[in-house]
C-alpha cells in the first residue's frame, strides 16, 4: 500500500483518487478552499465536477496540505495549470516523494511546461507526467482507459505505470516526457477550434480538417522544442486531441461551441464552470509560436478571436483562402 496525495478536488484529481483507492492504496485529496473540502466530506461528491460520483468514505478530503502530504509516497498535481506555481510555493512536499503531474498546460510569459515549473519550484528530479485521452467521468466508472506516463527516468515513469495499472486503467511508458506534455496542453486550443466549428454548424469534413492540420502544427512546435514526433501520433498526441475535440466531456469543445453560437468569451467561461485550459493557454502557445517562427494557423487564428474580437465565422473562411500549398 502506498501513501499518495492527490492536490486538487477537480473532476481528474477526484476519478483518479478513486481509481488508486480501488487499487489499494491509502489516498487523500487536498481542495483549494474550506468551503469545497466541507462540501465534500458532507456529500462524499464534487457536485459541481464529478456529480454522482461518490468518493468513498476512507478517503480523506482537506483543506490543510500540510495534513494531505505528510510522508506521501507519490504526490498528484491535479489543478488547473495557472494555480500550479503559486500552490507549490506553498506546499512542502516531502523530498522523497515521486510528483505525478496530470495537469495540462504551458505557463505565460516563461513558456514552461507544467513538470519544469514543479522542478524549478521545488527542486525534485522524480517526476512523471501522466496524460492521454482520459475524460473523468468514464475513469471513475471503470470504462476501459489507456494513456502514458512520461519521465526522463523511464524507472518512475514504470513505478506510476505499476501504481495505477488494472483491468479498467491500463498505462504505457515514455522517456518523452516534453512532446507529452506538449500535446496535452495543445490539443485543448485544437478542440477550442472543433467545438467553434460544431457552434458555426459546420460538418465532419470541418471538423476532420480542424484535427488533422491541428496535429500537424503541434507536430512543428514540438520538435522544435525538442519532441519525438512520433509521440503525437500516439495516445497523449492524436488519442487525447481526437477525444477532446469530439467529445461531450470536453469542456474546451464545449466553450467552443459557445463562442461559435456568438456567446462572449466571459459568458461562455460562467456558463462552462470549470476551468477551460485551451483558454488559459491559447495566449501563451500563440506567443511562444511567434517567437520561434513557426507557423500555426489555427494558433494564431483562435487568438484573434479570443482576444482581438474577430469573429468566428471570419476566422474559418480567412484559414480556408489562405494561400495554396502542398499538404
Amino acid at each position: 500500500m502506498k501513501k499518495i496525495a492527490v492536490m486538487g478536488s477537480g473532476s481528474w484529481g477526484i476519478a483518479l483518487a478513486i481509481l488508486l483507492n480501488r487499487n489499494g492504496n491509502e489516498v487523500k485529496i487536498w481542495s483549494y478552499s474550506q468551503n469545497e473540502s466541507d462540501e465534500i466530506n458532507l456529500n462524499r461528491e464534487n457536485k459541481n465536477c464529478l456529480p454522482g460520483i461518490k468518493i468513498p468514505n476512507e478517503i480523506l478530503v482537506s483543506n490543510d496540505d500540510k495534513i494531505i502530504l505528510d510522508s506521501a509516497d507519490f504526490v498528484i498535481i491535479a489543478m488547473p495549470s495557472k494555480f500550479i506555481r503559486e500552490n507549490l510555493q506553498k506546499f512542502s512536499i516531502p523530498e522523497n516523494s515521486i510528483i505525478i503531474n496530470v495537469a495540462k498546460g504551458i505557463e505565460e510569459g516563461t513558456f514552461l511546461r507544467i513538470s519544469e515549473i514543479i522542478e524549478q519550484v521545488c527542486r525534485n528530479k522524480k517526476i512523471v507526467t501522466l496524460s492521454g485521452p482520459t475524460h473523468a467521468e468514464e475513469v471513475s466508472r471503470n470504462l476501459p482507459t489507456t494513456c502514458v506516463a512520461a519521465s526522463k527516468n523511464i524507472e518512475l515513469a514504470k513505478a506510476v505505470q505499476k501504481l495505477f495499472n488494472n483491468e479498467f486503467f491500463r498505462v504505457y511508458t515514455t522517456s518523452d516526457i516534453i512532446g507529452v506534455e506538449l500535446g496535452s496542453a495543445l490539443k485543448n486550443i485544437i478542440a477550442l477550434a472543433s467545438g467553434i466549428a460544431d457552434g458555426l454548424g459546420f460538418g465532419d469534413n470541418t471538423k476532420a480538417a480542424i484535427i488533422t492540420r491541428g496535429i500537424l502544427e503541434i507536430v512543428r512546435l514540438g520538435e522544435k522544442l525538442g519532441a519525438k514526433a512520433e509521440t503525437f501520433y500516439g495516445l497523449s498526441g492524436m488519442g487525447d486531441l481526437v477525444v477532446t475535440c469530439i467529445s461531450n466531456h470536453s469542456r474546451n469543445r464545449r466553450a467552443g461551441i459557445l463562442l461559435g453560437q456568438g456567446v462572449p468569451l466571459d459568458e461562455t467561461l460562467k456558463k462552462v464552470n470549470m476551468v477551460v485550459e485551451g483558454v488559459s493557454n491559447a495566449k501563451a502557445v500563440n506567443d511562444l509560436a511567434k517567437k520561434l517562427d513557426i507557423d500555426m494557423p489555427i494558433v494564431f487564428e483562435i487568438n484573434k478571436m479570443l482576444y482581438e474580437g474577430k469573429s468566428p465565422r471570419q476566422s474559418v473562411l480567412d484559414l480556408m483562402l489562405r494561400d495554396a500549398k502542398d499538404e
